[in-house]
């Protein structure tokens, strides 16, 4: 082959990666900042008494929260709530409700760039997510009421408090509902959700290369903020908790987490319909609770996901009720969601699917406003259909 024409096969199979590569900046841009979705409801506005608080972090941010008292403020267990991607603290509040009256103090917050936050200028990943939940576990113990602590995160809040929990052995449990199991596969996941026309064979690798180019701003690593990394690492009991309906994370994300725990890090029962998670013969440091039917959101509308997450809080912080006081106390919670419903992913919303989505991607183009997915707002047709699975 002569040298010219070596260098124009070189250009061409160059070509494949530039474009990979320029795709994977677009989509950062994209997708790394949330629409920003204020509070619209206080705690008192459910009935709970509340006060406003702020979360600190290492880097110096300073984040809105509230910290709801239990039993009148007398000294007993907490738990951090951490809302996920373009949500915020008030979303919380209906897990707060059942908490509340199984006897836990909570506190919520705004994570960075959500809520009432200024806008970041960088990405935000998993990672932010659990460095903001480990400053407001660090906050909620300087509580005088609180004793010790959990924390409770939904979606990327599920990965903010299993990093929060890998990294600081204070955190006693960890509750993770519809969480992603890891960047490479939730990125992969963002390309079917947008309907970008892409084969597995070019959507795995691109996913690959996507979830690099958007870590690398703030110098995080794949490994670094994946929850399935995390878990291995939590000496803490953890409860996975997943609707098999969820069309945002897969529902196979569930046994990703639960096989990444390890080999005598499961449980090895089954739940029976009114919630109890049980434990095998052997320790059962991660539990899994499946919600059938359950979607993305809102999985706190089935009383069995209530009364296996406040039994769990219980059995695993010591109190302050009996493990069934506690389960039946929240179980008879009418907890539901707030009159705005919570967005999934605007970005991806904004996508008008198809070819039209991925050459705007590549060329940088606008996206069109017209959604290729709506939100996850199906309602659940039988909040009473749950089951327990063991791992």
């Amino acid at each position: 082959m002569t040298p010219a024409r070596f260098g124009a096969v070189a250009a061409l199979a160059a070509v494949p990666f530039a474009l990979a590569y320029r795709f994977a900046h677009v989509y950062r841009t994209r997708a790394g900042l949330p629409r920003p979705h204020p509070p619209v409801v206080t705690p008192g506005d459910v009935g709970l008494d509340f006060e406003t608080v702020t979360v600190s972090t290492p880097d110096g941010l300073d984040l809105p929260g509230w910290f709801v008292p239990a039993n009148g403020g007398a000294p007993g267990p907490g738990v951090v709530l951490v809302h996920g991607w373009e949500s915020a603290r008030d979303r919380t509040l209906p897990n707060i409700q059942f908490l509340n009256a199984a006897g836990f103090h909570c506190l919520t917050f705004d994570v960075r760039g959500h809520g009432t936050n200024p806008a970041e200028s960088l990405p935000i990943s998993g990672g932010e997510f659990g460095t903001d939940a480990a400053a407001a576990f660090a906050t909620l113990l300087s509580r005088p009421e609180v004793t010790r602590g959990a924390i409770v995160g939904h979606s990327m809040g599920g990965i903010g408090a299993l990093l929060a929990a890998a990294h600081d052995p204070r955190v006693e449990a960890v509750v993770a509902a519809s969480t992603p199991a890891d960047p490479w596969r939730l990125t992969r996941q963002t390309f079917r959700l947008a309907h970008l026309p892409l084969p597995g064979v070019l959507a795995w690798p691109l996913a690959w290369l996507t979830a690099r180019v958007y870590l690398r701003p703030r110098g995080h690593t794949v490994t670094e903020v994946s929850a399935s990394e995390a878990i291995a690492h939590c000496s803490a009991p953890v409860l996975l908790i997943h609707g098999t309906e969820d069309q945002v994370v897969p529902f196979a994300h569930l046994a990703r987490l639960r096989g990444a725990a390890g080999p005598g890090r499961q449980e090895a029962g089954k739940a029976p319909r009114g919630g109890r998670v049980r434990a095998g013969s052997h320790a059962a440091d991660v539990r899994s609770l499946v919600i059938e039917e359950g979607h993305h959101s809102w999985l706190y509308e089935f009383p069995t996901y209530r009364a296996a997450v406040a039994r769990f809080l219980t059995e695993a912080l010591g109190g302050p009720l009996t493990p069934d006081e506690a389960a039946a106390r929240a179980q008879a919670v009418a907890a539901t969601r707030l009159p705005e419903e919570e967005s999934v992913f605007s970005a991806v919303a904004a996508e008008p699917g198809g070819m039209r989505s991925l050459v705007s991607v590549v060329t940088g183009s606008p996206p069109s406003m017209q959604p290729a997915v709506a939100a996850d707002t199906i309602l659940v047709s039988d909040p009473a259909r749950a089951t327990a699975e063991s791992a």
